[in-house]
């Protein structure tokens, strides 16, 4: 008889709920399989192509061998430095590269890995729900307790940072914020990151602004960044993503930027655990962030008019929907006699449209459903007349 072993997992992974997008992944498979003429708009990934100028930098850059080596793992000082142009361009931000950027394998590593270095055992870490799941997880991974902020549509999906009782901001080390957010797409105004910042600043708790989806904007209304706020920098980080901006989803890169000592704390996590970002997918990421706004503009005016589509669409249909200044979704609220998960395994048995339950992204989530705007506007269309034909 073969020896053999009794597999155990950590009790940090036990206690893991099961991926929202892992578990959404697993319907798609399910409803093809059956021969479903699917139209997904469940997950975030963009549909259009990286624009060309990108994947020809690519091109180039992967011919050169001094990117076929170890890179560095704050990521490439000229990569820094385009960082640092962009936001003095776009936001008026001045940042030092070497000291204020730090190269990501996506906003999502950064987001997830950061409670590791400044979030000790029984910490508190205030996350925003609904929001993204990946917030809890790098707090349960660090042995921090998530103190849940509920975005409440009263409240403009905004926390109520003054219902936080005295003893948890007391202990709370941490605070995650995400605008323009996922799900809700909401956006938020000067005011609330001045109220942010204050609050950080009198209990001593790094703030950490996941703004992945500040490109992404309807009407020519421009989101700002935290960053640009005064006393930002003092109390925290911001962190962005190429993945949306500029379809590149599967390039993997993405970027954290200022308060210097949050972001070598979060460098030094990232160097015992990764070895940074492959250089040609960081020269062409350079070639990405200074990519003429014409081909930005046309690309949100591509999901500008799915939004109008789908808005107009399921409004018609008599759903309560959301109308977003920025993002690529909708959150809209599900019809009477369903909760979320219903709704959305009613959609896709009956109409082969595919969203995301809300109460994935959190308790508060529970009676919204989210739609991507992820399929183009012909497709979108035949969406909202298959939901019709259904509700």
């Amino acid at each position: 008889m073969k020896p053999s072993i009794t597999v155990e997992l950590a009790a940090r992974v036990k206690n893991l709920p099961p991926y929202l997008f892992a578990t959404i992944d697993i319907m798609k498979q399910e409803a093809k399989a059956k021969g479903v003429d699917l139209i997904d708009l469940s997950i975030g990934d963009p549909d259009i192509p990286t624009p060309k100028h990108i994947v020809d930098a690519m091109k180039a850059a992967v011919e050169k061998p001094e990117h076929h080596r170890y890179p560095s793992y704050e990521g490439m000082l000229s990569f820094r430095q385009a960082v640092a142009s962009w936001y003095k361009s776009r936001f008026n931000v001045d940042l030092d590269a070497k000291t204020e950027v730090l190269s990501l394998i996506g906003s999502k590593e950064g987001i997830g890995h950061i409670p590791l270095a400044f979030v000790e055992p029984g910490d508190v870490v205030l996350v925003p729900s609904p929001g993204y799941p990946v917030y809890p997880v790098g707090t349960l991974f660090a042995g921090g307790e998530s103190y849940i902020m509920p975005l409440v549509e009263k409240n403009n999906f905004l926390p109520d940072l003054k219902a936080i009782p005295a003893d948890i901001l007391e202990r709370a080390r941490l605070m995650y914020i995400n605008y323009p957010n996922n799900p809700t797409s909401a956006c938020a105004p000067r005011k609330f990151y001045e109220e942010v910042i204050e609050l950080a600043g009198e209990h001593n708790i790094i703030v950490c602004h996941d703004a992945a989806y500040s490109e992404i904007y309807f009407d020519n209304e421009k989101p700002m960044s935290f960053m640009e706020v005064d006393g930002a920098k003092e109390v925290g980080i911001e962190m962005h993503s190429l993945s949306k901006t500029y379809n590149m989803t599967g390039w993997r890169i993405g970027f954290a930027v200022g308060h210097k000592d949050v972001i070598a704390g979060l460098g030094k996590i990232k160097s015992n655990l990764d070895s940074g970002v492959f250089q040609a997918v960081q020269e062409a990421s350079i070639a990405a962030l200074e990519t003429d706004d014409k081909i930005l503009a046309e690309i949100r005016g591509t999901y500008q008019e799915r939004r109008d589509v789908l808005y107009a669409g399921l409004k018609n249909l008599g759903m309560e929907v959301i109308k977003p200044k920025a993002s690529f979704y909708l959150w809209t609220k599900v019809p009477a006699g369903y909760d979320s998960s219903s709704f959305v395994a009613h959609l896709l048995d009956k109409a082969g449209v595919l969203g995301t339950p809300g109460n994935g992204f959190g308790t508060p989530g529970e009676g919204y459903i989210r739609f991507a705007l992820t399929v183009p506007a012909a497709r979108m269309k035949e969406a909202v007349e298959r939901i019709g034909k259904v509700l």
